[in-house]
């Protein structure tokens, strides 16, 4: 695998998106198309595609539907790195919620509307 083209295979957020939900194991396109809901099934296609070009997954066909799985072993180092910041990423979205909510405090019971409130009679 050429590693120029990996690395801009990978460039894109989306393309890295992609490599993440096929890393630990086969999927078909619809699935990852479904997992997108932002982006066209045809936009995944030919991200799949670039992806495919430069190694950076093998594709399967069974019948009309087409299966798709990272092939980590090309990625070498790469590989590693892609693995560190999604790892990473999880660990900093998952303190700053817990940051964000020490700061909020613990949150207030909702107020039930009185029967008054609501234009009913008391």
């Amino acid at each position: 695998m050429d590693a120029a083209l990996a690395v801009t295979a990978i460039a894109s957020p989306r393309r890295r998106e992609i490599l993440r939900l096929v890393w630990r194991g086969e999927r078909s396109a619809g699935e990852i198309a479904a997992a997108m809901p932002d982006v066209t099934f045809g936009a995944v296609s030919q991200h799949l595609a670039v992806l495919a070009a430069a190694g950076a997954v093998e594709r399967r066909g069974e019948g009309r539907r087409r299966y798709y799985r990272a092939r980590r072993e090309s990625l070498g180092a790469l590989g590693a790195w892609l693995e560190s910041t999604w790892g990473d990423a999880l660990a900093r979205l998952a303190l700053h919620a817990e940051a964000e909510a020490a700061r909020r405090g613990p949150r207030r019971a909702r107020r039930r509307p009185s029967r008054r409130e609501e234009g009913g009679k008391p």
